[in-house]
């Protein structure tokens, strides 16, 4: 298959709101795929390369060569290129990496190079999330979406189920093969997701006055652990395999009293005194591939649910009931929780918690079954939520859906000094009206254009909501914000009324967190 078909389907999907009609699109195109092309479109089609890391970013796709004028292209081909740059390592890397994606790009129609460019970057904006490409696998195939939905789980990934399900040549056969998917300990499943709610009443008044248990939410890395006798296997949240890095999980799940286990949770850095150090230490601990570095930040794990113990499987089993499991199998090694039906009980536990260097709570159905991949409404997420005015500094021209808008802006919090102090970008909480709006806006007030990021006078004030702090080399303040999105532009305050960075580190302390 030619790339270009693919790139034709991305900005068809881009150009349309209907779901309906976006899996019309997903389904047209996935019949015409090949099977030993499946993985690969499977995998673009929901707006990711299947290589983890390319190195590739931003700065090497700013001076790429023109579009080819006619296509050439195929899928294979290029995931096969993509393959060879994220080999590549030590000296001349860079530079091979960089011919590589010249040759690649030089190759490429503006479509394609569309395309490739939001593949790199994350920020395809096509609407073709994953789980849409899963229902649209489930009518290619002939099967029900919820039969794809739940191997897509037990998997732990898209492309496999795919395959299983487009080349089985009939919708019998193909439920047979997905059938075949099941929970393996030492294969990693997909996550069960929390919603958000804005407070604790809201999120425990969403269950109808039926109780609750009400997690510590940790800020921590979310970690899923096997263990199969001897043999302990550790996963992030995206299933990355981190085992190697993080021999002290794996020693304390080794030791717990079982022979056979599937656990979800949570590991992170802490201080002397209990309290959790700053993300940052935890984040880049687990991305430590030498596990023996000197002076590496130990992690401690705090298991929240249990997905298999010892040959019995307890995805289908009241949350309950599997913290009884837990209980027994982790005792020492959980997270703090409170099981209720009062709002106030829960709003407490909330408190204490975020006053004790926490990040919220998650409030779950205590009767609910561990929903592998959903993000449904069993688990509800509360965070206290952070707000800084600050001025938009630059501001980067969008793609997919935004192409022919400014989009990702540049943040910035006042110095003291009549200067400005980075604190992150984001492109998130945007309205349609908001971009017609800022693009206008920022037109306006553009001091330089390299094609690409436009700087501009720092006259617009911004609300931005985030999660938090941490600390960053990238920015010469040595802070960025966490999850930051856009809640309005303010237009009632001038750029002097900013916040600071003084402001910005108060809040980074401890006591602000």
């Amino acid at each position: 298959m030619l790339l270009a078909d693919v790139a034709a389907t991305s900005t068809a999907l881009a150009a349309t709101r209907s779901r309906l009609a976006k899996r019309a699109l997903l389904v047209d195109l996935l019949r015409r795929t090949a099977p030993d092309e499946v993985p690969v479109v499977v995998r673009y089609l929901a707006g990711e390369l299947r290589q983890r890391r390319t190195g590739l970013g931003w700065r090497s796709l700013s001076a790429l060569p023109g579009p080819a004028d006619e296509p050439s292209l195929d899928v294979l081909g290029v995931d096969a290129t993509f393959e060879r740059m994220a080999g590549l390592a030590g000296p001349g890397s860079a530079t091979a990496r960089t011919a590589l994606a010249a040759e690649l790009f030089a190759a490429a129609t503006a479509d394609e190079q569309g395309l490739l460019r939001g593949l790199v970057t994350g920020e395809l904006r096509q609407g073709a999330l994953d789980a849409l490409v899963l229902d649209a696998v489930a009518e290619a195939a002939g099967v029900p979406v919820d039969a794809v939905r739940r191997a897509a789980m037990l998997a732990g990934a898209s492309e496999p189920v795919a395959v299983a399900a487009l080349g089985a040549g009939s919708p019998e056969a193909a439920l047979a093969a997905l059938a075949g998917f099941t929970l393996t300990v030492g294969r990693p499943v997909r996550p069960m997701l929390a919603a958000s709610a804005p407070d604790v009443a809201a999120a425990v008044d969403g269950f109808g006055g039926r109780p609750v248990v009400v997690d510590a939410k940790l800020d921590g890395i979310r970690v899923q652990v096997h263990r199969d006798g001897d043999d302990v296997r550790v996963w992030t949240r995206s299933l990355d395999d981190i085992t190697a890095r993080v021999p002290e999980l794996v020693a304390v799940v080794r030791a717990l009293p079982v022979r056979t286990v599937v656990l979800d949770g949570e590991a992170l850095a802490l201080d002397a005194t209990g309290r959790p150090r700053p993300f940052q230490e935890t984040a880049s601990r687990s991305a430590t591939r030498d596990a023996e570095l000197a002076g590496a930040t130990e992690l401690t794990p705090f298991f929240f649910d249990v997905l298999h113990a010892d040959g019995r499987d307890l995805l289908g089993a009241p949350l309950l009931e599997r913290l009884a499991v837990l209980d027994t199998v982790a005792a020492g090694h959980l997270v703090e929780r409170v099981v209720t039906d009062d709002a106030a009980a829960a709003q407490a536990a909330f408190a204490g918690w975020v006053a004790a260097g926490q990040e919220g709570v998650i409030v779950k159905d205590a009767a609910a079954p561990y929903e592998a991949g959903r993000r449904g409404g069993a688990w509800v997420k509360v965070k206290p939520r952070h707000t800084l005015d600050l001025v938009v500094l630059a501001v980067e021209r969008g793609s997919g859906r935004r192409s022919g808008l400014l989009s990702n802006i540049h943040l910035g919090a006042r110095d003291g000094a009549g200067g400005w102090v980075m604190l992150g970008k984001t492109f998130k909480g945007m309205t349609d009206e908001m971009l017609a709006w800022q693009t206008q806006r920022f037109g306006e007030l553009a001091v330089d254009d390299d094609g690409w990021t436009v700087r501009v006078r720092p006259e617009q004030v911004v609300e931005i909501a985030f999660d938090g702090l941490q600390r960053s080399s990238r920015y010469p303040g040595g802070l960025a914000l966490r999850f930051a999105r856009v809640l309005r532009y303010r237009d009632d305050k001038t750029a002097a009324e900013a916040d600071t960075i003084e402001t910005v580190r108060a809040l980074a302390a401890p006591s602000g967190t």
